[in-house]
């Protein structure tokens, strides 16, 4: 059997057939084509229609591969969302969660909602970019289309309803969005209301590997592929990576390697105690009754706005870097002022200004810099997600195109001094397929499907090695963290 996965990041978007042969699963990129925003006079959206037409050249490339493929699944980002009228069309283009209106409004949240009521009812991290701030915004902006509105649906759910008609908000997705009770498995009307965000707007929540129905007949007929199954794996990304960890035991970190860094652990109940809180950590869905206690970290994010700045390849970068001299300055990668797009080398150097430390001169030293700071805000947030689960966490698993930069792998190691495990790079891909299977029947637990995926992919190990360096770089990161 085979299957398609359609797996949109920030940067692009792939469409990807898996085949399972012999025990092995095997992968074959049909069509990739990038993503990225684009600014109109309101703000920065997302070209939601273009998406959508490249999801449909995929499924025709596939068709017109020869491959007769047996369902297929879509995966996305988390936080975005679009707004339905009452006929089920887009009232607007979905708005980039980098977008600026949501600045400020964490604080106004919190003139309405004690900080510590939103985090339990919600258990997630506080972040401007998340759904619940974006609602506000509009709220506060009394925007017509939140006043028109009849659905909301986030980025994968509105796609899932394109391909198939049904209405629904996957479980994994919908907890990204601070508007979703881990207690109650629900939306959180009370929050809600208290925000005056309307609840008529909340469609009811699927579970990751439910079957939605057929592609719809248009579809089916446009692009040639017929009737086929249309299924909601983990519809978020990283909901989907996490599913195909490569792991042989229960006590492992995980971290999503991409524009976007994630450093979490599988748990069994959502966490949601006051250092929780105080460490603004998030509890996401996962799959089969597992949670995702994680924490965001700004990731490649830096890494890849200087590289478009500069016009360099990742691997030119990457040679600078380890050509530079180590430990310079260190930086806080999750500092507000990196957070929107625009002269990245030079926020970095003036934030190395500011915390009165040497600034880079080359670009190689802006990014080691980067790099290291990265790593080191690894073990920062590792130490804490240690406490939380209340016990060691190793190995490290590293997953997502970020484990292509090995420096930083190595550099995770050296400054964790937890063995990693890079691989696979199309964790998130793989994942989406592994559901699609379950669903189909092709295998009957997520345990024999992680262990088809330690013996299908290559997987890359480092170990930790000289420590001069990193636990002075450490404690100078502490001291920004926590003055």
């Amino acid at each position: 059997m085979n299957y398609l996965a359609f797996d949109l990041g920030a940067e692009s978007g792939r469409a990807i057939l898996g085949s399972l042969d012999g025990g092995r699963l095997s992968l074959s990129e049909v069509h990739r084509f990038p993503n990225e925003p684009v600014r109109l006079s309101d703000g920065l959206h997302w070209d939601v229609l273009r998406l959508w037409a490249e999801i449909k050249t995929g499924i025709t490339a596939t068709v017109k591969s020869g491959v007769k493929f047996d369902s297929l699944g879509v995966d996305t980002w988390g936080v975005d969302f679009v707004l339905l009228d009452k006929n089920g069309d887009l009232l607007g283009n979905p708005y980039h969660y980098r977008d600026a209106r949501t600045d400020g409004m964490l604080e106004t949240a919190f003139s309405l909602v004690p900080r510590e009521q939103i985090f339990n009812q919600t258990g997630i991290q506080f972040m401007q970019i998340n759904t619940l701030y974006q609602l506000l915004s509009m709220v506060i902006a009394r925007d017509s289309q939140l006043e028109a509105a009849k659905t909301f649906l986030t980025i994968p759910d509105l796609f899932n309803f394109w391909l198939s008609g049904k209405i629904s908000c996957e479980f994994t997705n919908a907890t990204t969005t601070q508007c979703f009770n881990p207690l109650s498995r629900s939306w959180a009307f009370p929050l809600l209301e208290a925000l005056g965000i309307p609840k008529r707007i909340f469609p009811s929540i699927c579970e990751p590997g439910t079957s939605l129905g057929m592609l719809l007949p248009a579809i089916a007929s446009e692009t040639g592929a017929g009737p086929i199954p249309v299924i909601a794996p983990a519809c978020h990304d990283t909901g989907s990576a996490v599913a195909a960890v490569p792991a042989s035991k229960a006590d492992f970190a995980w971290l999503s390697s991409g524009t976007w860094s994630i450093l979490g652990a599988e748990v069994q109940q959502p966490v949601l105690s006051e250092k929780a809180l105080q460490y603004n950590f998030t509890n996401e869905g996962g799959v089969f009754g597992t949670w995702r206690l994680s924490k965001n970290i700004m990731g490649l994010w830096l890494t890849q706005e200087c590289k478009r700045e500069w016009g360099l390849s990742y691997n030119e970068l990457t040679r600078l870097a380890t050509e530079a001299k180590p430990f310079l300055a260190v930086i806080d990668p999750d500092s507000n002022i990196f957070l929107h797009p625009g002269n990245m080398s030079e926020k970095i150097c003036k934030s190395c200004a500011n915390t009165g430390q040497p600034v880079p001169e080359t670009q190689g030293e802006v990014i080691r810099v980067a790099l290291e700071s990265l790593a080191l805000k690894y073990r920062f947030v590792l130490g804490r997600l240690e406490e939380l689960a209340g016990k060691r966490l190793e190995p490290l698993h590293i997953f997502g195109g970020g484990i292509n930069n090995r420096l930083l792998n190595q550099f995770s190691a050296d400054a964790t001094g937890r063995m990693v495990i890079a691989g696979p790079v199309e964790a998130t891909a793989i994942g989406n397929i592994l559901m699609q299977m379950i669903t189909l029947g092709e295998f009957s637990s997520l345990q024999d499907a992680r262990h088809m995926v330690r013996h299908s992919f290559g997987i890359k190990e480092y170990y930790p090695g000289a420590s001069d360096g990193w636990e002075s770089a450490y404690q100078k990161l502490k001291s920004i963290l926590l003055p």
